[in-house]
């Protein structure tokens, strides 16, 4: 009986082995026909290692007091305290404050607009006019910050500004519109989304050339309007894209770009123009304040990594779009 027993786990062993080297070498087989491919996908692959995470093992520097001549290494350290003094800070209100305020407001706008944009292109049958007004709309994308906010300061100057030339031909005062701290959001935003809009809505253009046709056709059988087709046919359409966008909107409502700030901030608007990118900037590179810098950055990017998981958790529980 021990006999047969014994008999019976070598089999199954040996059978075992088998199926491993049948495995193994189906799975080579595998490889050798998508070589080519694995070697197209090794290029990516070695190009976000060496820039986007290699370079995180600095991160450390958040947590240490560097010191240059040290080196990331040899620097001492020093815990949370960077952290400490950033969450005690007096600014530290301001800047969070100011950061989601204009983040907020460009999603508001910004997330919108788009769609109308699209979805105005979509129903416009004039081909011709369409192509003139998507090349009009998209131009902006391809002009620099430097250049646009240039744009914007030769309109609002208050010396030699269209607007403020308008303002007095009709006998009003020059007004100073950068001076004003009240004015920083509103110019900020609205600049970015006509810098914007164009390119942007040419996703969701994109994606309301997938909608079926036959669709439309039998909703126009039916009698349906064009305000109804747009509501019960293109909006759901592309409702997946608009999730998708919106998450991503979300996830960096922490990253306002500090370039444009800083061209547009002058003394007077420091109030509503400071967000943490152009104080990380002014710390690290102005003041040299490497490991504070870094520290205030660390927390920037982990409440925006934050924000996408849950952004992302409730777009997959309420619908059935989402990143993962």
């Amino acid at each position: 009986m021990a006999k047969a027993k014994s008999q019976l786990d070598q089999q199954a062993i040996l059978a075992q082995i088998e199926a491993n080297r049948s495995g193994w070498k189906e799975t080579k087989k595998r490889l050798k026909k998508s070589a080519g491919l694995y070697v197209i996908l090794l290029l990516p692959i070695i190009y976000f290692g060496i820039w986007h995470y290699w370079p995180m093992y600095g991160v450390q520097i958040a947590f240490k007091d560097f010191l240059p001549g040290s080196g990331i290494w040899g620097s001492p350290w020093v815990g949370f305290e960077h952290f400490e003094r950033f969450f005690n800070a007096y600014y530290f209100e301001r800047l969070i404050r100011n950061t989601l305020a204009i983040s907020a407001y460009g999603l508001i706008v910004g997330v919108p607009l788009p769609i109308i944009l699209a979805l105005m292109l979509n129903e416009l049958r004039n081909k011709k006019l369409r192509n003139i007004v998507q090349t009009i709309s998209y131009a902006p994308h391809f002009i620099s910050v430097v250049v646009i906010v240039g744009m914007l300061l030769f309109f609002i100057s208050p010396t030699s500004g269209v607007v403020n030339g308008v303002i007095e031909m009709w006998g009003g005062e020059r007004i100073d519109f950068l001076a004003d701290p009240n004015n920083f959001w509103h110019l900020f935003t609205w600049s970015g989304i006509w810098q914007s809009i164009g390119w942007s809505s040419l996703i969701y253009t994109a994606a309301m050339a997938g909608v079926p046709p036959e669709q439309y056709e039998a909703a126009y059988i039916d009698g349906a309007g064009k305000f109804r087709r747009i509501w019960h046919i293109t909006l759901p359409g592309i409702r997946p894209t608009i999730v998708i966008l919106a998450i991503l909107a979300v996830g960096g409502i922490m990253s306002v770009g500090f370039e444009k700030v800083l061209l547009m901030q002058t003394g007077s608007n420091l109030e509503t123009s400071e967000v943490i990118s152009t104080y990380m900037y002014k710390s690290g590179i102005l003041n040299a304040q490497y490991s504070f810098s870094a520290a205030v950055g660390l927390f920037n990017n982990i409440i925006n990594f934050a924000l996408l998981i849950v952004v992302n958790a409730i777009a997959r529980k309420v619908g059935e779009t989402s990143l993962w």
